[in-house]
This record gives C-alpha cells, structure tokens and sequence, in this order.
C-alpha cells in the first residue's frame, strides 16, 4: 500500500506511452482558465477541443494526459516536482499544454491524483493505493479511485507502488486497461 502524499506538484514519468511514438501529440490550443485555472500540472487529463478552439473539461473526445516539456524558471527550484505551467510565467498569461492520447496498455509512473488543489509550498494529501486498485478520470480531469472496474471509458489499473523519479516523492506506476 502506498499513501500517495505529496509536496509540489504533480509528475509523470512516462514509462512506456504509446501516444509519442504515434505522434498523438497535441499543443496548438490555449487552455480555458475558467475550467481548467491558471496552473496546470503534469498527470492532469483535459479534453483537446478543436471546435472551440480550447482544451478544457467538457469538449468532445477522448481525455488526453497533460505531459508538458518541463522548463524550471526558477533555478532553486530544479525538480519534477517544481514544475507545473502557471499563468504568471507567460507574458501573457495564456497556457498551452501538450496533451498525450494513450492506448490500452500504456505505462507510467504519477502522483497526480484527485485530490485538494496543490502548490510549490503545500502538502497534498491523496490516496492510499494498492497494486489493483482501478482509477478513472473524474470532471476536473485528475485520476480517482474507483471501487470496482467500470464497464466504459478509460481505466487505469495500479501496477506498482512505486517512487517518483527524484527518488523521494511516493508514487504508483500505472497501466491503461481500458
């Protein structure tokens, strides 16, 4: 079992998914603040909503992974964890992620989960996770434990309870079964 607490915010270590060999890449399209806010973490699933011209939480198609080229803006502050795009460090403000489409059997390590806002300074408190347990995407686009298998949609499935890539923060390695 692993408590999924963490400090900073969100990683991905992106094991094996299948949507960046494909080239099921997607960052042309501004996020829609009023849904999604102004700080966007990695791990995150938005929806990449052509029609409207936004990613956002409501549009139609598949959820999508937010897996963002990390750049550190700040040099004290030089880890996976430090990293989440804000608005404040874009001259204008606006946020254009790089989403991921993922296949059944995609793989990768997180610690983004449902959980209360987070930031830099603030502990988020998240799960207790088990190898088994299954995740789905919920509204706000972060991944919730479920109690059983959904019959429909995207489903994750614990595979490992695992350590985040800076060797400190805990974390799960995951595997799309649905």
């Amino acid at each position: 079992m692993a408590q999924i607490d963490r400090k900073g915010f969100g990683q991905v270590e992106p094991n094996h998914l299948s949507g960046i060999v494909e080239g099921r890449i997607y960052a042309q399209l501004p996020v829609d603040k009023s849904t999604m806010g102004d700080i966007i973490e990695q791990g995150r699933f938005a929806k990449y909503d052509y029609a409207a011209g936004k990613v956002n939480l409501t549009g139609d198609g598949d959820w999508m992974l937010i897996y963002n080229e990390e750049h550190h803006y700040d040099e004290r502050r030089p880890y996976h964890k430090d990293y989440a795009m804000k608005a404040e460090d874009f001259i204008d403000g606006t946020l254009v992620p790089r989403l991921i489409g993922t296949n059944v059997g995609d793989i990768y390590t997180t610690n983004t989960f449902n959980t209360a806002a987070s930031s830099y300074d603030g502990k988020t408190v998240g799960y207790d996770l088990n190898v088994g347990n299954y995740l789905e995407v919920k509204a706000n686009g972060y991944l919730g434990l479920v109690a059983t298998k959904p019959n429909t949609g995207m489903v994750w499935k614990v595979v490992k309870v695992y350590t985040m890539s800076d060797g400190k923060e805990p974390g799960v390695k995951i595997q799309r079964v649905q």
